[in-house]
C-alpha cells in the first residue's frame, strides 16, 4: 500500500507563495507616481537644455547679425559719400560747360591772351574800346614780345596786322645794385589790334557822307 504525504507538498506552496512578494494597491501607485516624477524631471532637463542651446545660438546669430548690420551702415555710409562727391562733380562739370557755352567775345579774348603769354613778358594794363583792343606790359627781350605779338594773331577773334604802337627800353630803378653787374633793362610796349567783326570808329573830324545833289529843274 502507497501512502502520499499532501501535506508536505502544501506547505512548501505555501512557503513559496509567502517568499514571492506582494504589491498592494497603495504601493504600486507609488511606484508609478515616482516614474512619472523621475520621467517629468527627464523631459523638463531636456526642455531646459534645448532651449539653453537655442538661446546661445540666437545670441551668435544676434551678434553677427549686429556686425553684418555695422559694416552695411559703414558701406552705406561710404556710399553715400561717394554718391554726394559724384554729384558735386556733375554739378561742376554742367556749371563749366555751361560757362564755356555761354563764354562772351570778351571773355574768349581774355583766354586767349592769357595763353598768348610768352615766359620773360607780362602785361601790366588791357583796355576795350568800341572793339580796339590795348595792351600794355612789359618784357626783358625783344624775342619774347614778338612771340607774344604772334601768338595774338593767332585767333580769328583778332584782326591782322598786330600793331606795335611803342616799344622803350627801360631801366629797372630801385634798389641797390650788385658791384660789377649791369643794370636790370625791360622794354615797355603797347600793342593794338581790332576785333574781329566789330567796325573800328570813324576818325574824328572825318565828314559823313555828302548829301544827295538836288535835281535840276
Amino acid at each position: 500500500m502507497i501512502r502520499i504525504n499532501l501535506l508536505g507538498v502544501e506547505r512548501q506552496k505555501v512557503k513559496k507563495a509567502a517568499a514571492v512578494p506582494s504589491f498592494d494597491l497603495g504601493q504600486r501607485l507609488t511606484l508609478l507616481c515616482s516614474l512619472i516624477l523621475v520621467a517629468s524631471l527627464l523631459g523638463i532637463g531636456w526642455w531646459w537644455w534645448s532651449l539653453t542651446n537655442t538661446a546661445t545660438e540666437l545670441d551668435a546669430e544676434i551678434a553677427r547679425s549686429q556686425r553684418e548690420a555695422q559694416q552695411l551702415r559703414s558701406l552705406l555710409s561710404e556710399v553715400k559719400t561717394f554718391d554726394d562727391r559724384r554729384a558735386q562733380l556733375q554739378q561742376r562739370v554742367q556749371l563749366i560747360e555751361q560757362l564755356r557755352g555761354g563764354q562772351s567775345l570778351p571773355v574768349q579774348l581774355l583766354d586767349h591772351v592769357s595763353r598768348s603769354l610768352p615766359d620773360m613778358l607780362w602785361l601790366t594794363e588791357m583796355n576795350q574800346d568800341n572793339g580796339a583792343v590795348t595792351i600794355q606790359g612789359r618784357s626783358t627781350t625783344l624775342i619774347a614780345l614778338s612771340d607774344f605779338v604772334g601768338n595774338l594773331g593767332s585767333t580769328a577773334l583778332l584782326q591782322k596786322p598786330i600793331e606795335i604802337v611803342n616799344s622803350q627800353v627801360e631801366t629797372q630803378s630801385g634798389g641797390a645794385q650788385v658791384k660789377g653787374q649791369a643794370p636790370i633793362e625791360t622794354i615797355k610796349f603797347t600793342v593794338r589790334a581790332q576785333m574781329a567783326g566789330i567796325a573800328p570808329p570813324p576818325a574824328k573830324g572825318a565828314r559823313g557822307a555828302a548829301p544827295p545833289a538836288a535835281k535840276g529843274k
